[in-house]
């Protein structure tokens, strides 16, 4: 691409926070829901209050980054630039595990809510069909998604509507008015600080996408006003999203028994709105985690290929693109290969090794504020010591909290996916003695969160 040629400035804070809603998909707060409810014993929307928290103080810490370092990179370019670049390598090594897992998790809660409701068809069948399907529209391009996605959008906003709509209806139906208001849904007998901060472990997965609205910086009016103002709001808004709903779900199905809690929000939707209802929320649904699956893939594929292209995976297979689609076949494939361990996963614990590498960004996200506080002057005169180190430093805290909340296996394995990272990073600097390569998140070759902006 010639130098003259760049990012046009046209996103104002609406289109900024719309994106970053988009791209966390409200509707999986349903997806998720039976998951998040049988981990809390009843409560999920303590778990998406305590989460909700955790979002906003790491939401600042992201606001004071993009003001700073107004390029794409996310969490991978603020740790390089502001603490170490081999500690980003490592950012960027767990955010990876978050790439390759995502495709996965979104595969599975799609193939859940099919199995629920075509329990005669085995879910490996609806598994494996996702990820061929997805795998062969990414090969040939993801123009498709970038056409249908509004109107997705559109559709899972009306959706969780007439969900919370119903909702109330039946509450009102069963129970009378005074029934709306219950703090069963918060704390209950069966529930304890235990389980609802494992719940809120979990419940983080529906806010991973919140932070992409920072590789708009490019793009966007007035980047160092609007882009923090813009990962606020969207982690403000989706939390109050999740939180009502929440409410609401858990007020129509008290506790967490569910005959299977990965597909638990369609037998819920039957029960408020009938067989019709559950019809479309199930299509609402199949095609928010189609769509998803689509942008994830791409994504995947695309860090791959930059990480590829910048010989910090091998080149010869990461980094070249097919001359006939123009597109990392390799990189598409792998990741749709790797999507078929979800054949022997459950949504929870798909999730949990997820959320293990957005804690290590969110964590490491914050502790750069606080190296940017000690390292430049002019952060430190405009945050001062309270918000330049007390408050990323109590993002860290949670979010460290919270990741020891994790399933113990999720941990187990994404400690072994760093030390894989540290022995790469060990080989790429010759035992540390040199600077690692620098992926490029360029404007010729889109980050990943970017690439996902192009079909939302």
């Amino acid at each position: 691409m010639p130098d003259n040629i760049q990012l046009q400035r046209t996103l104002t804070l609406k289109a900024v926070v719309l994106f970053g809603l988009a791209y966390m998909t409200p509707l999986i707060v349903l997806g998720t829901f039976g998951v998040v409810a049988s981990t809390t014993q009843g409560a999920v929307p303590t778990a998406y209050i305590i989460t909700t928290i955790a979002m906003l103080f790491t939401a600042y810490s992201y606001g004071v980054m993009a003001r700073t370092y107004q390029v794409s990179g996310s969490a991978y370019t603020y740790v390089r630039k502001s603490i170490d670049a081999r500690i980003g390598f490592m950012v960027g090594w767990g955010i990876l595990l978050d790439y390759f897992f995502l495709p996965m998790v979104i595969w599975l809660i799609g193939a859940a809510y099919l199995g629920a409701s075509f329990p005669t068809v085995p879910s490996w069948v609806f598994l494996l069909g996702f990820i061929l399907i997805t795998t062969v529209l990414n090969v040939y391009g993801i123009k498709l998604a970038a056409r249908i996605n509004s109107l997705l959008m559109v559709f899972q906003v009306l959706v969780i509507v007439f969900f919370v709509l119903l909702s109330l209806r039946h509450i009102v139906g069963t129970g009378g008015t005074t029934a709306l208001f219950s703090m069963a849904p918060f704390f209950n007998a069966d529930s304890s600080f235990s389980t609802i901060a494992a719940g809120a472990a979990v419940a983080a997965y529906s806010f991973l996408g919140f932070d992409a609205v920072t590789t708009l910086t490019e793009e966007t009016i007035e980047p160092k006003r609007t882009i923090p103002r813009a990962v606020m709001l969207t982690a403000i808004i989706g939390g109050a999203i999740y939180v009502l709903v929440g409410y609401t779900t858990q007020l129509v199905h008290p506790g967490g028994s569910f005959t299977d809690a990965d597909s638990a929000a369609f037998e819920i939707a039957k029960a408020i709105g009938s067989d019709l209802f559950g019809a479309l929320f199930l299509a609402g649904m199949v095609l928010a985690q189609f769509t998803s699956g689509i942008a994830a893939q791409a994504s995947a594929s695309r860090l791959l290929y930059a990480m590829g292209r910048d010989a910090v995976l091998p080149r010869k297979l990461f980094g070249t693109l097919s001359q006939r689609f123009r597109t990392p076949v390799f990189s598409i494939v792998l990741t749709g290969a790797i999507g078929i361990i979800a054949l022997f996963l459950d949504v929870l614990s798909a999730a949990s090794f997820i959320n293990f590498g957005a804690f290590i960004a969110f964590v490491m996200v914050n502790l750069s504020v606080i190296f940017m506080y000690y390292k430049d002057a002019t952060t430190r005169a405009e945050c001062g010591f309270a918000k330049g180190v007390l408050v990323p430093l109590t993002g860290a805290l949670v979010n460290l909290w919270l990741l020891t909340k994790l399933d113990q296996h999720a941990v187990i394995l994404g400690l072994i996916w760093l030390a894989i990272g540290l022995v790469q990073l060990a080989f790429l600097t010759r035992m540390f003695s040199r600077q690692p390569p620098e992926v490029d998140f360029g404007d010729e070759h889109p980050a990943p969160a970017r690439l996902a902006a192009e079909t939302a």
